[in-house]
């Protein structure tokens, strides 16, 4: 599921690669475990070098900053390997290396999951790994149980082994994407940088994939389990992954005993109260405000939201989860008093990505007599780090106050390149563009028409959120204006539209 944008969490929460810090002190060796994977064998963990080229969302025009890094992947089936996403995001060049042979192998992309960080890559040539066994996915580890992270972390060339035990089982937010929340299990053991990709093992199957860690605490490390990985697995069957389904509601625990009074629930009663339904999203229609939610597809919901799965008690959106676009799911409710079934058909929201960061995509943007305009996203989001409190606002409450539905596109006039044409006009910089020659603004692709029009103004006259004096560029100096601060800035690319 995703979630609107929170910030103190996540700064909590990195990506096991190679930038970031290591983890100070191992975990103590555990006693040896029995397992189908041996030294001889280890050729199915590989090891993988990215050269990647990140975009500039300050100058979008730009070709952005070329950077690399170290991460591990494993072979799950013929030439099929297994890695997170964020170890292969914005790749220009993928290479894999085998443990015990210097050989790279140039590889490339056939899925990858933004929304789960997971991605399955192929090799250019299979040959080298014909004698290789793939790993089998397992089941999800109980807690206490003995759990080994192996993968090419910083600090050498060659395999590591580090042995830890599960020590919880959660619901808690993937960095990769910022906002998506799926179940996630906590290892104690020292994950370090490179890691990320690599298999976590129990018993010789693969209980999960290393992913991230906890900038806060030592040995703290989080694995992706195995009903996430088999989903993507499952999503991606047909040629194309779908991402992942949710109910588009918020809701709100029932541990207040007045508040269970008021909306009838005795002392023993199951059911978290609905607190807002995602307008356009697969239960609006479907479930009201202030219904009670007490089961789904009849596993009762507690009143913490938790439902209880293979003997654990995980967040009630789990069994959603484990659903696909398409699928309907059953839910139990209890609407002013009265005990309800009713069901709703899952989909992707398009709108909820408005939270979540991007990757592999070139920044849109447009440029007019030195103002660059761009649509709001987390990526721009982080950025420009925005002050004002309109454009907040809107980013905070684009989905739950449905604002998509008549602005595809939030466009924010991000920067003002200097020009005798548009001077005076920095403080309308970080603000939301409201209209262009009284026309409003509902995309970037308008944004761009309305300052390009084939007849040419008087005056092009841009209207800022919040501010009562609007922007004039006079139009028989925009062109001139456009092409110097062009030149001037060296912006080969004064647009870029497509999504």
């Amino acid at each position: 599921m995703i979630k609107p944008p929170f910030y103190a969490a996540l700064a909590l929460l990195a990506p096991l690669t190679a930038a970031t810090a290591q983890q100070k002190n191992p975990l103590a060796p555990l006693p040896a475990q029995t397992s189908a994977l041996t030294q001889n064998n280890y050729g199915s963990i590989i090891r993988i070098e990215a050269a990647t080229q990140v975009p500039d969302y300050r100058e979008p025009w730009k070709a952005g900053r070329f950077s690399g890094g170290i991460g591990t992947g494993f072979l799950i089936g013929h030439n099929r390997f297994l890695t997170n996403a964020h170890v292969v995001s914005n790749a220009r060049r993928l290479l894999i290396t085998v443990h015990g042979s210097p050989r790279k192998h140039p590889a490339k992309i056939v899925h990858i999951a933004h929304d789960c960080d997971l991605a399955l890559l192929e090799v250019e040539n299979f040959m080298p790994f014909l004698g290789l066994t793939p790993l089998q996915i397992g089941n999800v580890p109980k807690l206490e149980s003995q759990v080994r992270v192996i993968g090419y972390p910083v600090g050498g060339n060659r395999i590591s082994v580090t042995r830890g035990v599960v020590s919880r089982i959660d619901f808690n937010t993937y960095s990769h994407s910022r906002s998506d929340q799926h179940l996630v299990v906590q290892i104690d053991a020292a994950i370090n940088p490179g890691n990320s990709g690599g298999p976590v093992l129990q018993n010789g199957k693969v209980a999960g994939v290393a992913f991230q860690g906890l900038r806060s605490a030592d040995n703290t490390g989080y694995m992706i389990p195995t009903p996430v990985v088999k989903r993507f697995l499952k999503d991606i069957e047909d040629g194309h992954y779908d991402q992942y389904v949710d109910l588009g509601i918020n809701s709100f625990p029932m541990f207040n005993p007045a508040m269970r009074k008021k909306f009838g629930l005795d002392q023993n009663s199951p059911g978290v109260l609905v607190a807002s339904v995602t307008p356009d999203g697969p239960c609006d229609g479907v479930l009201k405000n202030n219904d009670i939610l007490t089961a789904i597809n009849g596993n009762a919901v507690d009143a913490a939201g938790n439902i209880l799965i293979d003997g654990e008690k995980v967040n009630m959106n789990e069994i959603v989860e484990r659903k696909f676009s398409g699928d309907s799911i059953q839910l139990n409710i209890i609407r002013a008093g009265k005990p309800l079934s009713v069901s709703c058909t899952l989909k992707p929201f398009p709108p909820s990505r408005m939270y979540a960061a991007q990757y592999g995509v070139k920044p849109r943007f447009t440029t007019f007599a030195g103002l660059v305009l761009q649509p709001l996203d987390r990526n721009l989001y982080a950025a420009h780090s925005f002050t004002n409190t309109r454009v907040r606002r809107l980013f905070t409450h684009y989905v739950d106050e449905a604002i998509f539905k008549h602005r595809k596109d939030i466009v924010i006039l991000t920067r003002v390149l200097a020009d005798p044409v548009n001077t005076h006009v920095s403080g309308h910089v970080g603000t939301a563009v409201k209209s262009i020659n009284g026309e409003k603004v509902t995309s970037l692709e308008q944004a761009h028409a309305l300052l390009h029009p084939k007849d040419t103004p008087e005056f092009f006259i841009i209207q800022c959120e919040g501010i009562e004096r609007p922007i004039v560029i006079p139009g028989d100096q925009a062109a001139e204006a456009s092409q110097r601060t062009q030149t001037n800035y060296g912006i080969s690319t004064p647009s870029h539209l497509d999504q």
